[in-house]
């Protein structure tokens, strides 16, 4: 069933684990994900960044997407999203990742996302304040979550770029929490975007830590979001350049770092560059295993754009030339299928890792799945 961010957070603030939220960008991954939660019996939480919508539209250099564009992408997710939902007992949250304008979350929500991030962070912090509280006020009303963002992470995810960082401040966290009313707030306390997060990074537990007695002390109840959380793991960026990649300077946060934050006040970790590199891994591999899979014209599209960008991690920018099966599920040929199997898998060997890591398997029976009607009741009456 599909169900709002809040019911699902609730029960990993109570219970003090890792909320696994994981990056979706195509109809196999969402299937995989989704299978993978349910064999684990774990609460879903499934991401569509701002320009997976558009890519999911159908325009392959994503970064120069359209709001139409996003609108056609965002109900292609949220159909296929809703169509496995439909079929399991599990919670699933459908989450729009950084979303960056008013119209791209509504784009999602009108798509059939039942969560929706709206990132100000870059803006003077009146103007994030005000900006988030007109995507609260228009997604409370259809009974959709909704996450802000306050400080700055470093690093580099889709349209979302910054040299530095910027820690948040927690009594200006208290302060948004109270003007905005979001139902959790993105946090800088050390994390990065993009593969390389530099060696050795450490997290300061002491900014959830400070914001989340704050807002215990203010009876504020809200979330904290740990974005830029990819763990990277080595053995994979290994294989990958074994296999012929050039990956470079790849380093993530460790496991037992966003373990300890989940005890610390942080519910909600956002995991995309493992699923990118495993991936990557997995088409790699098989390509070379299977060079006769090359005689398909498609597949051979494929592996020449791999060989000629060794330092390709984003599947993205390599499997476009089956945009049809990404986007709706249509297989062409076996070939395409044994592609399709290859990302399968490699979805289900990261999401399923970290959900046994973070603790969230066997928590879905815990979770009061509450329907969007149910919500805009909630917070239509909430003081």
């Amino acid at each position: 069933m599909l169900v709002n961010l809040r019911d699902i957070l609730s029960v990993a603030d109570k219970y003090k684990y890792a909320q696994g939220a994981f990056n979706i960008n195509s109809v196999t991954q969402i299937k995989a994900a989704i299978e993978i939660h349910e064999e684990l019996r774990s609460p879903a939480l499934l991401q569509g960044a701002n320009l997976a919508n558009g890519f999911m539209g159908g325009r392959i250099d994503f970064q120069n997407c359209t709001i139409e564009e996003k609108r056609i992408g965002a109900k292609n997710i949220g159909d296929v999203v809703r169509r496995y939902a439909d079929k399991t007992d599990i919670p699933i949250v459908l989450h729009l990742d950084h979303g960056n304008d008013f119209e791209a979350c509504v784009a999602a929500i009108d798509g059939g996302y039942t969560s929706v991030m709206i990132d100000g962070s870059h803006l003077p912090y009146d103007e994030n304040v005000e900006l988030t509280r007109e995507v609260v006020k228009y997604a409370h009303a259809r009974g959709v979550s909704v996450e802000g963002e306050l400080g700055i992470l470093a690093g580099v995810e889709d349209d979302v770029f910054s040299e530095t960082s910027t820690y948040t401040h927690p009594m200006q966290a208290i302060d948004f929490f109270k003007k905005t009313e979001v139902d959790a707030l993105a946090i800088s306390y050390g994390t990065m975007h993009g593969p390389n997060k530099g060696k050795n990074a450490k997290i300061r537990k002491e900014i959830p830590i400070a914001i989340k007695e704050c807002m215990l002390h203010e009876k504020i109840d809200g979330f904290l979001v740990s974005h830029g959380s990819s763990t990277v793991p080595q053995y994979i960026v290994e294989e990958i350049n074994h296999l012929g990649g050039n990956i470079t300077d790849a380093s993530g946060i460790s496991v037992s770092q966003l373990i300890e934050a989940s005890k610390n006040g942080i519910n909600k970790i956002n995991v995309d560059t493992d699923i990118r590199l495993a991936t990557t891994r997995n088409v790699r591999e098989l390509l070379q295993k299977m060079p006769c899979l090359k005689n398909n014209g498609i597949i051979k599209q494929i592996d020449d754009i791999l060989q000629s960008n060794l330092s390709v991690s984003d599947p993205r920018l390599y499997l476009y030339p089956i945009m049809d099966t990404l986007m709706y599920g249509n297989i062409p040929s076996e070939e395409v299928q044994m592609i399709i199997r290859a990302v399968e898998l490699a979805v289900k060997e990261v999401v399923g890792t970290l959900i046994i890591q973070f603790g969230s398997f066997g928590k879905a029976t815990l979770v009061q799945q509450r329907t969007l009607d149910e919500m805009a009741e909630y917070y239509k009456n909430r003081v």
